[in-house]
């Protein structure tokens, strides 16, 4: 999977990592890690049910 196609802020997170000295750095870097994650999945599915309510894709189980 290329940097495009997984949609994450390769730059940012490296400054991030960089940055992240001390623990509660590293635990803030992880948990933007998670949030942004979760956030991307919650999209794709708000996205993937529109479709299915709209007739253009079949709806997932």
């Amino acid at each position: 999977m290329s940097k495009s196609d997984a949609g994450f802020d390769y730059d940012r997170y490296r400054k991030l990592l960089a940055e992240a000295d001390d623990e509660p750095k590293r635990l803030a870097l992880i948990n933007i890690l998670v949030e942004e994650k979760a956030r991307d999945s919650l999209a794709r599915q708000a996205l993937r049910t529109t479709l299915a309510g709209m007739g253009l894709t079949k709806p997932r189980d």
